[in-house]
């Protein structure tokens, strides 16, 4: 109530002193393969001036500058004699911050006397940054974090919504992609491969509670489901290919922000005047202690979960063909549960009543990136990273009699990377491209984790290493060849080698994109991927007569064949339908020496790693489904994304029985939409919803007489996943408004999550003070106010 009011005095305030404003809005437009300045280009501003065209034209540097454009959503269309031309719709201009706009053109393969239409390419978030994807690919922006229902500013929760993917739970935002587990997700930033980027997220996962990626720094960002170009490797499931945007280089600009994620604040803008030269800065720290002081709860108890973060951009033009970026995440997150306190009576997903936790982590990623264009028709990009991980753990078991407190296990796990990459790519002529690059990522690591039982009687060291380094190489080439102007063609090949376990993988992969009729076309792609283990798989240790031995050293790449046919119809201007079906082989797949249902196709079910010894690469899983999009992208105030989802998920362990996977919830379907209304010239309300529905998770059932003799759940293995739970729904609604004042901007909203307050089972486990199975739930209804203000 307290923050509804005081974003009620912003608004009343604002309203005293607002006027009818413009802004500035610049950019750049470059050749999409070449990188190279598209000179002469023409950006007009679309059906908004009765007294003639508003707009510009590049310079010798690509660069363009409109001056005096009304706030609110505006068109823009770009066009280059020998180019493709295209139309940026529904670009949102507000008073407290300039628009930058950096376009990419694709060169026309034959010029034709009538007039070529494309797609709305910024609209189309089926058209990638990477170019060489043609299926199970699709790009997304700041923009699609904020204005989605539920997705809390987060690229992982807003890209739950795409289809084929399914949010791992409430808790965290893991995500499940075409029955895939989580681990199986690639992290890029800028081109560096990245470990997990979110707060409280261990090193063996991909996800976490918050996110440490701050939507107000991404750029247009790439998101890949299958069947992925050549330059990815190291990766089963996706890939997220993150980009920052750079700061304003000729203004100096402002931001305040209180939300879910944090307390806020950022500036970018020039080093100096005459300087072109800029930097971006934004940093967070948690709300959840203001949450606590309103009286919100939200599943901790009494714990307060503690979190910062900083990301940063420096960008310097050298020259007129050449720029140096310095670019950084720095993270740190820690939170202490104790059994004694929690609350009985409310959903806790993250403590227990019978344990106490503390945990403490830490993520740091930097990068130094130089990109050049050697020729007119030759792009070269450096990047030189580190990044490290520290992670600490520590809980105790807590005596249902005494309630006294005994160490159950702690673990520390340090990990540092240091990585080079270098991408280069050719334009041979309009039809014709070569792209090329070598990643070599050397980490270092220390490894501790031990289990304690029966008060300290049994000790149990589960793993133990330090002073190790290890090389993963990674090369790739592929070659683009537009057959002409409806027929796409790629190939290429990965390569990786791993000199832990001194593996070889040689990867084919192959797409092809028809286009046909008016705006639909067909396209297929094959992909051959390969995947190391999660570095502490390999040293876990085994008891021997002569001391530990580390029985998974040996290990090599669980592989995958990736076969996706896709359709894509763009039934209007502004509506699209895409059907994708795919079927996925796996092999390779870690299992035990001895005859059981476990397999590595499951871990990322749990949140920390998988302490399984003597594995041996001879389990198998398949994943095979059918995606459907209906999306209507944002015209005339309103959008509306449809997706579905019917898939399939098995695996066989040693025992060669075939079994669902941990993700196989067989069906998810999302309904999204959102509705502007502007009043007067400064005002914008707006109102979104989405409702999931996600079929129930297979799951192990729990011995009750067995977990009653021992004290703490015991599950049979023999039925491994063979349980099925309830379905899964939720519907989130967010309501928001806008105030463009004649320099600044205002925003404030409210999500209200799960507003249906259905009670989804979070997991089923024994409690040893009721000697009873307990179900735990997830997330109750949850509201998530936010207010923002750009200056």
């Amino acid at each position: 109530m307290k923050a509804l009011l005081l974003a009620m005095t912003f608004i009343y305030a604002a309203n005293l002193y607002a006027q009818e404003g413009t802004q500035t809005i610049r950019g750049n437009i470059r050749d999409e393969v070449s990188k190279s300045p598209v000179i002469g280009a023409s950006i007009l501003l679309v059906g908004e001036s009765a007294e003639g065209p508003v707009g510009a034209v590049t310079d010798v540097h690509g660069d363009f500058i409109i001056v005096g454009v009304p706030t609110g959503r505006r068109t823009f269309q770009v066009t280059m004699i020998g180019y493709e031309p295209q139309q940026l719709s529904n670009i949102i201009v507000t008073a407290g911050k300039e628009v930058i706009l950096n376009v990419t053109l694709t060169e026309a393969v034959q010029n034709l006397n009538e007039v070529l239409v494309t797609a709305d390419r910024k609209n189309d978030k089926t058209r990638t940054n990477n170019e060489l994807s043609v299926v199970s690919g699709r790009s997304f922006n700041v923009e699609d974090t904020k204005r989605y229902a539920g997705a809390l500013g987060d690229p992982s929760r807003m890209a739950a919504n795409f289809a084929g993917v399914v949010s791992g739970d409430d808790s965290r935002n893991d995500i499940v992609v075409r029955g895939n587990s989580p681990s199986g997700t690639l992290w890029q930033l800028e081109g560096l491969n990245i470990p997990n980027p979110n707060h409280f997220g261990s090193f063996a996962a991909t996800g976490g509670p918050v996110s440490m990626l701050n939507n107000n720094v991404l750029g247009k960002s790439d998101f890949l489901t299958g069947a992925f170009p050549a330059q990815y490797g190291n990766a089963l499931s996706a890939v997220f290919d993150l980009q920052l945007r750079e700061g304003n280089n000729q203004k100096h600009e402002l931001m305040g922000q209180v939300g879910f994620n944090g307390f806020e604040l950022g500036a970018e803008g020039p080093f100096t005047r005459n300087s072109k030269a800029s930097f971006l800065l934004n940093y967070r720290y948690s709300t959840m202690g203001l949450f606590k002081a309103l009286g919100l709860q939200f599943g901790t108890g009494t714990a307060i979960p503690d979190y910062q973060d900083l990301n940063f951009k420096i960008a310097v033009p050298k020259g007129n063909k050449g720029k140096l970026a310095l670019f950084g995440i720095v993270g740190s997150s820690d939170v202490t549960f104790l059994g004694n306190e929690v609350d009985t009576t409310l959903t806790n997903l993250y403590g227990t009543e019978n344990t106490n936790t503390r945990v403490k982590y830490g993520t740091r990623i930097f990068g130094l990136a130089y990109e050049h264009n050697l020729t007119p028709k030759t792009f070269a990009r450096l990047t030189l990273g580190m990044s490290a991980t520290r992670e600490r753990f520590s809980g105790d078991s807590i005596s249902n009699v005494s309630r006294e407190a005994f160490l159950s296990g702690e673990a520390r796990y340090n990990t540092s990377k240091y990585s080079a990459v270098l991408n280069l790519r050719h334009k041979i002529n309009a039809k014709s491209s070569l792209y090329g690059g070598v990643t070599v990522d050397l980490l270092d690591f220390a490894l501790y984790n031990r289990s304690i039982y029966q008060a300290g009687k049994i000790d149990i060291v589960r793993a133990d290493v330090s002073g190790e380094r290890t090389v993963l190489t990674q090369a790739y080439a592929q070659w683009k060849y537009r057959v002409s102007q409806r027929v796409i063609f790629t190939t290429g090949v990965h390569f990786q080698h791993y000199d832990l376990s001194n593996n070889v993988a040689v990867e084919p992969r192959v797409g092809l994109q028809y286009a046909f009729g008016e705006g639909q076309s067909v396209s297929a792609g094959y992909g051959l991927n390969s995947q190391a283990q999660n570095i502490y798989t390999y040293f876990v240790q085994t008891p021997g007569e002569s001391g530990p031995v580390q029985t998974n050293r040996n290990l090599g790449f669980t592989q995958s064949h990736h076969f996706v046919l896709g359709y894509r119809n763009r039934l209007t201007e502004n509506l699209l339908l895409k059907i994708e079906p795919y079927y996925q082989v796996l092999f390779n797949v870690p299992v035990e020496r001895r005859a059981s249902g476990y397999s590595a196709l499951n871990m990322g079910a749990s949140f920390g790693p998988s302490d399984r010894d003597s594995l041996v690469n001879e389990g198998t899983g398949h994943n095979m489904g059918v995606e459907l999009t209906l999306e209507r992208y944002f015209n005339k105030g309103y959008y509306f994304l449809l997706t579905s989802s019917l898939f399939d998920s098995k695996y066989k362990g040693s025992d060669r029985v075939e079994r669902n996977t941990a993700f196989n919830t067989r069906y998810v379907l999302n309904a999204l939409g959102g509705k502007e209304f502007r009043f007067g010239k400064n005002n914008v309300l707006s109102a979104n919803i989405k409702t999931s529905l996600v079929g129930g998770k297979y799951v192990t059932p729990l011995n009750l007489a067995a977990s009653r003799i021992k004290g703490s759940a015991v599950y049979d293995e023999n039925q491994a996943y063979s349980l099925r739970q309830t379905a899964y729904f939720r519907t989130d609604i967010r309501f928001s408004y806008r105030r463009e004042m004649r320099r600044s901007t205002m925003e404030f909203s409210m999500d209200l999550q799960n507003v249906t307050a259905r009670k989804n089972i979070f997991q089923q486990t024994y409690n040893p003070r009721t000697n009873e199975l307990a179900n735990q739930y997830q997330q109750p209804f949850f509201p998530v106010p936010y207010f923002r203000y750009t200056f």
